[in-house]
């Protein structure tokens, strides 16, 4: 069992370069192999309020055929008009919670992780965005939008049975206000959470 990393501090203005040098360059995170029959990519958006970073996630509706329920980043499988994964995850973080792609600064990106059952390859990159925003969720995709912050998150962190499709197994979870975050969302928050400690100090 890895050990929960540290607790987060919210960065200023000055330390985001900080932040940055510890997040992967979302060009050489692009050109990484994982295994995936499909390429996704997924916007990690963050805030800061109350002294106290913020991720954003979406709950995605239970009728869904694909990973139906579960809490997850906004994002999804590449079009074929995407000139780069980048592109991916902001036109899905709008077209999902209403990000608009102006309001994003971009930071770096993760290490990209593959989904189990799906089997997609997931590319996450990391944004910084302002406190505030009025969502609008997809209709047809979204459940609901949550707003967590990061010390919740880290304090959440533990290891769960679990079972799908009727294979149970344990897995390193995050549960906030029971909200549980598990697989490929659980696998690019710990990396998160590793590399922020010390790009904040």
């Amino acid at each position: 069992m890895s050990p929960a990393p540290p607790s987060p501090e919210a960065p200023d203005a000055g330390r985001s370069p900080a932040l940055r040098s510890r997040l992967l360059d979302p060009r050489d995170a692009a050109g990484l192999s994982v295994h995936g029959r499909t390429t996704a990519a997924v916007l990690v958006p963050l805030y800061v309020q109350d002294d106290r970073l913020h991720a954003v996630f979406t709950r995605r509706r239970d009728d869904l055929r694909r990973h139906p329920g579960e809490i997850s980043f906004p994002g999804g499988r590449r079009d074929d008009a995407d000139a780069d994964l980048l592109v991916t995850a902001l036109r899905e973080a709008e077209e999902e919670i209403g990000l608009p792609r102006e309001d994003v600064e971009i930071l770096g990106a993760l290490q990209p992780t593959p989904t189990i059952a799906t089997n997609y390859a997931v590319y996450p990159f990391v944004g910084l965005i302002e406190p505030g925003h009025v969502w609008t969720p997809s209709d047809g995709e979204v459940a609901e939008i949550l707003e967590l912050s990061l010390p919740d998150l880290v304090a959440g962190h533990g290891r769960e049975r679990l079972v799908r499709r009727g294979v149970p197994f344990r897995t390193d979870v995050y549960v906030v206000d029971r909200h549980l975050i598990w697989g490929a969302t659980a696998r690019i928050l710990h990396d998160l959470l590793e590399r922020l400690p010390a790009a904040v100090v």
